[in-house]
């Protein structure tokens, strides 16, 4: 039934660690992430097949209760999400550059999967949370219309939860700038 991946930002520590271990015992997925972010959130990601995940996420959002900051499911998750998510992704130059700022780490992973999937870019870099103040940032790169349908297809992967903070499309970067970015 395809693979999937499953995020819960809770606003408790405490709570974090007992929603993911309640959701690791209820479906066979495969823990991706769980752990304490700024400004004392905590997320947990898993991914797995669609109904596991599915089943995790019921679980956890059951338990979770008041804690809740943001979740979502993706189903069909873009492959170049994961690896821009654990800064794997290189490119020689910026044709231009593309970034989506998002106040959860939810919103980021949706706006960058979106991203992908509607143009020809390059995810660079899927930076969640820390040291940003419970922030997601995306940034990719390609033809500067390719990159300008990307951030739009990102953005309104997210308008309706209020979860942009901005987004901007640089053509033609600065080499200086660009050594910063990759």
């Amino acid at each position: 039934m395809g693979s999937a991946i499953g995020i819960i930002e809770l606003s408790s520590i405490a709570s974090g660690y007992a929603v993911a271990d309640a959701m690791l015992k209820t479906a066979s997925v495969e823990l991706v992430e769980a752990c304490p972010i700024c400004p004392c959130k905590f997320v947990i990601m898993v991914q797995g097949g669609v109904a596991d995940v599915r089943s995790a996420m019921d679980a956890g959002l059951e338990m979770a209760g008041s804690h809740i900051v943001d979740s979502m499911t993706l189903a069909n998750l873009h492959p170049d999400v994961l690896s821009a998510m654990h800064g794997t992704s290189t490119t020689e130059g910026l044709e231009s550059l593309g970034i989506i700022e998002t106040f959860t780490i939810a919103a980021g992973v949706i706006a960058a999967d979106a991203a992908a999937k509607a143009a020809a870019v390059q995810l660079l870099e899927l930076r969640l949370a820390r040291g940003q103040g419970g922030k997601a940032f995306v940034t990719l790169t390609g033809s500067v219309a390719a990159t300008r349908a990307a951030i739009d297809a990102g953005k309104a992967a997210i308008a309706e939860g209020g979860s942009l903070v901005n987004a901007v499309v640089i053509p033609a970067p600065s080499d200086i700038l660009s050594r910063f970015v990759l």
